[in-house]
């Protein structure tokens, strides 16, 4: 009879095989987004296809509940470490939830994504929805499929709060609807606030000629500025271009995606720092952890919380600011040579509401997650249907920011995530933010200097306290439980709204 330990070391032997099938998938899905030839589409499709039935067969396989069932029932496993109990609960979770799926099912989701990804960016392009829709909609419908499935398996109390447990555990709508009312509010205090102020940004400073040449050397500095690192022997990733930018990888190749445009450098000054986040957190998980459940990162609204921190509360810091800037003159020769700091940091950090969600200022930036959220527990409680999702996009955007959307590609199609079935994954965006409210707190106490040291260019400080509290726990904890670890504190979302009204009314003078 296998003794415990040689139970419990099959079975992070298949945790290995599994997170290996699926990052083999990140690097096809890398390529899809930046090499890839157009004909390759459904060859590609086919591809992913396989690998996503290979890690559903992998997970569902009975010997790993066998394995399970062995392991929690033996005699010894309330003796095991928190480590390893962790690591069983993380994979009897996935056993559970995968083996509920049908294989089909699970292919179904993974073709159609790719479909789906390929006509949304030919709608964008033509700024026509109805390209797009239909298969949205098919999209949409294997998700709720799959939704519905994933609502007994988990006892959640909706289909929508199946999904956010995917990206987000232990979050439900009515968690989420809390947070957002309290954050809505103070956010449009804060907006208020800065509306009264007399001091209005120089937006010119922003929409300079800069060309792509030069900013691909502004990002070669912002990587070696937060040490992310893509050229040498200790290179573990690498910078490429996408429609819309983002991050894939794991451990010792993560890699990073921008977009550039020749009026606004700084879209993809900001889009390095957000995704640079990113990977600094990938390759500082715990090496020891590589190939566990606990080895990778807490959820999708930490990770989020560690992009927006770097790209946020670092990079758009005044102190980050006052060092940039001459080295930006270096590098542009002297294109900001007449700008001072202060004008400098006030267009950078200017708030003003606007269509597009990824170039959002840092206060109006919640709202159009709110927005995001609203739609789709819309969409999953069959409130609102796909042909009415532009309208009430643009509805919304006339209510909460005060903006008209002219066409679909700024408006319901600007994001990418419903074509691949992302729903649920939106909110951690906002959650993301709160995450890094509690975090920051926490960082000015234990590191007090930490904006002297950002100011002189230095952020290891900053990089080693994150990679201490955040990156090194890995996913030994849910997100929730993880800030009270960090923080000592439950998660609130006043102290992201009093850093938005410290930072502002000092850059505002209000």
């Amino acid at each position: 009879m296998a003794s415990l330990q040689d139970s419990y070391q099959k079975l992070i032997a298949t945790a290995k095989q599994v997170t290996v099938i699926q990052s083999a998938s990140g690097i096809l899905l890398w390529d899809l987004e930046t090499k890839m030839p157009a004909r390759g589409l459904e060859q590609r499709s086919e591809q992913l296809a396989l690998l996503d039935v290979l890690t559903h067969k992998t997970i569902t396989d009975p010997k790993v509940g066998r394995l399970l069932d062995g392991i929690e029932g033996d005699h010894g496993f309330a003796d095991m470490d928190a480590l390893q109990r962790r690591n069983v609960h993380l994979m009897r979770k996935s056993y559970e939830e995968e083996s509920g799926l049908p294989q089909k099912l699970v292919e179904e989701l993974a073709k159609q994504a790719a479909i789906t990804t390929d006509a949304w960016k030919r709608g964008k392009m033509a700024k026509d929805f109805s390209i797009y829709q239909p298969e949205l909609e098919k999209m949409l419908a294997l998700r709720k499929e799959s939704a519905a499935i994933l609502r007994d398996i988990k006892g959640a109390r909706t289909e929508y709060d199946a999904l956010l447990d995917i990206y987000e555990p232990g979050m439900t709508v009515d968690r989420i609807s809390e947070l957002f009312a309290t954050m809505r509010d103070g956010l449009r205090d804060v907006m208020d606030k800065i509306g009264s102020s007399d001091r209005r940004p120089d937006l010119g400073i922003m929409s300079r000629h800069v060309p792509t040449a030069v900013q691909r050397r502004i990002s070669e500095a912002a990587m070696d500025l937060i040490d992310y690192q893509v050229r040498g022997r200790t290179a573990y990733g690498r910078l490429d271009e996408t429609e819309h930018p983002f991050t894939i990888g794991y451990y010792d190749d993560v890699r990073i995606t921008t977009h550039y445009y020749e009026n606004r450098f700084t879209s993809s000054l900001f889009s390095i720092l957000h995704e640079g986040g990113h990977a600094l957190y990938e390759e500082a998980l715990p090496r020891e952890w590589k190939y566990q459940p606990i080895g990778g990162p807490c959820s999708y609204g930490v990770h989020e919380s560690q992009s927006r921190f770097m790209e946020n509360m670092i990079g758009r810091s005044p102190e980050f600011l006052a060092y940039m800037l001459p080295r930006l003159n270096e590098i542009t020769n002297g294109m900001f040579k007449d700008v001072n700091k202060d004008d400098f940091i006030l267009a950078v950090n200017a708030v003003e509401p606007s269509k597009i969600r990824v170039e959002a200022d840092e206060v109006t930036y919640g709202l159009h997650i709110i927005i995001r959220f609203e739609l789709e527990r819309d969409i999953m409680s069959e409130r609102l249907s796909v042909d009415e999702l532009p309208q009430a996009w643009n509805d919304k955007y006339r209510e909460y920011l005060g903006v008209e959307i002219e066409n679909d590609a700024e408006g319901v199609m600007q994001d990418t995530h419903w074509s691949s079935g992302s729903l649920g994954y939106f909110p951690s965006y906002a959650l993301g933010n709160l995450y890094g409210g509690m975090f920051l707190q926490k960082m000015e106490a234990d590191v007090p200097q930490w904006r002297e040291y950002v100011g002189n260019g230095n952020m290891a400080p900053v990089r080693a306290w994150l990679a201490e509290n955040i990156h090194s726990r890995g996913s030994l904890y849910d997100p929730e439980e993880l800030v009270r670890v960090v923080t000592g504190k439950a998660l609130q979302v006043e102290p992201f709204l009093n850093y938005l009204d410290t930072k502002f009314s000092e850059i505002y003078d209000c």
